[in-house]
């Protein structure tokens, strides 16, 4: 490349950093990741150090932060705020401690503090006569805002010191240097505020915290629930001050004063700190807070001094950073997933971006509401989270970066997997195909239909299944009751005996009740409970089928949603198919007339039952049948609206509940004889 183009790329990249920078630290609203901005900042140290005659005054590799905004009053830093230069490898971190021996050799004995690096909001704080009397932000390194009122706010900053009657006597004149920030567990709490209330939630922790710091009125400050780790002395004066020879010394008089100081490791060698930033690694999801890397730290304050400054940042002092897990993208489309359960569930296809060492072309979206609220686009610049094995997803998009092409998404009317019309409920999150021979979800309603506590057909697990719909032999639920023994002899791991007791238990299951096969069905909002009642009000699946929202609504316990979903259920012409096909195969149980009037005496009738311990004669499923059978319901748990109590043998707590509220208590005979 030559000089001329070397200069323009160099004017190029320092006006993309100027601006990026200016969006971070003065306007809290940042359009590129940290990682994307340390990479630039990489790319432009490495050509101003293989041509010296290129830098300049202004460039960003010369300062350590922006202009301070115009809102606060500026306050003149006692000494520099020192930004610090980045290692994002071993290998990095390998050529740093190098370069700074060869300054001074007595590195190479030297010992560490390796400092967990909070991603919050650097503050300096200034005490006289051991008084709170002054906070700024670090703004530029050399002036920063008074945010004196927003500080103050926070309670775990001493407004005087020591904290402790036992503490030291204070120097004349201190001023601190840390960090602000909000911990995890509280950004989310404050933004599932935000969103209950219906106001635009944060992306972020660092954002929340620099942009709480940065409001006028301290009693908006005071409700984000900002909290301080300190780590640094940048001025001390006085004939009390101790005298610090190293980073554990200084950490260890800022604990006695009363300060929250960042927990650090002691390290005798740099082997033992790569270790120590590991260990912070490892532990980074445990964390209260936010953190972005380690900082590693020569320990010895003299030697530190003598190292002095290269540029902006500290010879002794180095970032250790964590691989990336927040960067920005182009969401390019939104596909639509269907899970196994018929939720669709939607997810971002993105510009292919590397997280971490991990390249990322798809995100989860988490649902359509999520969309909504976000106000997620296509076309939008988004942020995207990837934390250790969890699947990558999308924060938030950038609005300030639209240029007005971009789509706002609606959520599909129909099922991408199958065609069929899917629902959508008022109130609730979830959009979903309700056809039952749906591609996506034809191994889940399968294993739905044959579990035990619908049509429990013994020995069909979710292997077979498998193997069954993978074999092209099952299309629908229905298409069980086809299967032959031949079917079944060609399918891996299946001889005459297992072929035989398959096709004798699918052809058992046909004895099963009305309430069974409804539940099988899989009919949103309908478990076992609903089915039952179902089955009360119904003579066969056929009845049910052609029940009205108005009709359905006359049971007790069934809402509207549960209606309409039913309604829908049975109008879906694939639906209407497979329960011609079980009408065809003789799966079509007959339990109670149209009116209501029962085969068997509805004795139990407005009675709720609950069963503790074995019974002889019945098993659980039994037991429930035979109640249910006669009008009665059956609970789980004991309450003043309980009927009785059956019991059996080796009861649980449940019959020292009844006893208490005075519930009657039925053994088994006494169970038969109620029912006549």
């Amino acid at each position: 490349m030559d000089n001329q183009s070397l200069q323009g790329k160099v004017e190029t990249l320092r006006q993309v950093l100027n601006y990026h920078n200016y969006l971070y630290h003065v306007l809290d609203s940042p359009e590129i990741s940290d990682y994307e901005f340390d990479q630039l900042l990489v790319e432009l140290r490495e050509i101003e150090t293989a041509h010296p005659e290129l830098i300049t005054p202004d460039s960003p590799t010369q300062r350590t932060g922006s202009t301070p905004a115009e809102k606060f009053a500026k306050v003149t830093h006692p000494a520099p705020i020192l930004s610090l230069g980045n290692a994002f490898t071993e290998g990095d971190l390998i050529a740093w401690f190098e370069r700074i021996a060869r300054v001074d050799e007595s590195v190479t004995g030297a010992d560490f503090v390796v400092e967990p690096k909070i991603d919050g909001l650097t503050v300096v704080l200034h005490y006289r006569g051991g008084i709170f009397v002054q906070g700024a932000s670090r703004g530029d390194g050399e002036v920063g805002e008074d945010i004196t009122s927003n500080l103050r706010t926070i309670r775990t900053l001493p407004l005087r010191i020591p904290v402790s009657h036992d503490g030291p006597v204070p120097p004349d004149y201190l001023v601190v240097r840390g960090e602000a920030f909000i911990t995890i567990k509280d950004f989310e709490k404050l933004n599932q505020g935000l969103e209950e209330a219906g106001e635009k939630t944060y992306l972020n922790p660092r954002n929340t915290a620099a942009g709480s710091l940065r409001q006028l009125d301290p009693v908006l400050t005071a409700s984000r629930l900002l909290t301080l780790l300190t780590y640094a002395i940048v001025d001390i004066q006085g004939a009390h001050g101790e005298n610090l020879s190293t980073e554990q010394e200084m950490l260890a008089y800022l604990r006695r004063l009363g300060f929250p100081v960042v927990q650090e490791y002691y390290c005798p060698d740099l082997g033992a700190a790569i270790q120590a930033y590991r260990e912070i690694e490892a532990q980074r999801d445990q964390l209260a807070y936010e953190a972005d890397g380690a900082v590693i730290k020569i320990n010895d304050l003299r030697l530190a001094a003598e190292l002095g400054v290269v540029g902006k940042d500290p010879r002794a002092s180095i970032a250790f950073k964590f691989p990336a897990r927040e960067v920005t993208t182009t969401l390019l489309d939104i596909g639509v997933n269907v899970g196994r359960t018929g939720v669709l569930t939607p997810y971002a296809m993105l510009e292919p971006v590397n997280i971490g060492g991990v390249v990322v072309k798809q995100a989860t979206l988490h649902n359509f509401d999520y969309i909504v609220e976000k106000d997620i686009r296509i076309g939008d610049r988004v942020l995207v989270k990837r934390a250790g094995d969890v699947i990558p997803y999308v924060i938030g998009p950038i609005p300030s970066t639209r240029i007005g092409s971009e789509l706002v998404f609606s959520p599909p009317e129909i099922c991408p997997a199958c065609a069929q019309p899917v629902e959508h409920f008022e109130g609730e999150v979830a959009w979903f195909c309700v056809n039952t021979a749906c591609p996506a979800q034809l191994i889940r309603n399968v294993e739905h239909f044959v579990s035990r506590g619908a049509m429990d057909i013994v020995g069909l697990g979710i292997k077979i299944v498998e193997q069954l719909i993978n074999a092209g032999l099952v299309h629908d639920v229905a298409d069980l009751y086809t299967l032959s023994r031949a079917d079944l002899l060609g399918l891996e791991g299946f001889a005459e005996k297992k072929a035989d007791n398959l096709v004798q238990a699918v052809e058992a299951s046909k004895n099963q009740s009305l309430a069974r096969l409804i539940t099988a069905l899989g009919i949103h909002g309908v478990g076992e409970v609903v089915a039952s009642d179902l089955a009360r009000y119904f003579h066969d699946l056929e009845s049910l089928s052609k029940a009205t929202l108005e009709e359905l609504q006359t049971i007790v316990g069934i809402g509207p949603n549960i209606a309409q979903g039913i309604v829908d259920w049975f109008a879906r012409p694939a639906n209407q198919l497979v329960v011609n096909k079980l009408n065809t195969a003789g799966v079509w149980p007959l339990e109670q007339t149209a009116s209501g009037e029962a085969s068997v005496p509805q004795v139990f009738s407005n009675m709720t039952f609950v069963v503790t311990g074995t019974l002889p004669g019945f098993t659980r499923d039994e037991m429930k049948e035979f109640i249910e059978g006669r009008g009665g319901k059956v609970t789980d748990s004991v309450s003043k609206k309980t009927s009785y109590l059956v019991l059996g043998e080796n009861p649980g707590s449940k019959l020292e509940k009844a006893r208490s509220l005075g519930i009657p208590i039925l053994d088994e005979p006494q169970l038969r004889n109620l029912a006549g």
